[in-house]
């Protein structure tokens, strides 16, 4: 099966719903990500206080926040006249099943700091 119509109503929800997970799964991470950026931080100025050798970078990954990409979708939806709406399998796996290009990249980082 290469395409699905589907009720843009339960589209428009599908989206909001994994929204809403992503965002809320992206700020739990960027809280830890600035606790362990502040941690090094302190550690480097210590280092630094204490004439050991001075470390100028934070190898840390930041969390990435992709709310925008469901915001366009969830745009698109509500300014449609269409009541159903015609998704190609990776638009159903994006928008449907929240499986993204960069999901496992996103899911990894956050784990990260999230634990």
């Amino acid at each position: 099966m290469d395409t699905v119509t589907v009720k843009t109503k339960s589209l428009l929800y599908e989206v909001t719903k994994n929204r809403k997970e992503h965002r809320a799964n992206f700020l739990k991470a960027q809280e830890g990500y600035r606790k362990q950026v502040i941690e090094e931080l302190d550690r480097m100025l210590d280092d630094a206080r204490t004439g050991k050798p001075i470390r100028r970078a934070i190898e840390l990954p930041e969390p990435e926040d992709h709310t925008k990409d469901y915001d366009r979708v969830i745009a698109m939806l509500e300014m449609s006249v269409d009541t159903e709406v015609i998704l190609g399998s990776m638009e159903f796996d994006n928008y449907v099943l929240d499986n993204w290009s960069w999901k496992a990249f996103t899911a990894h980082v956050n784990a990260m700091y999230t634990k």
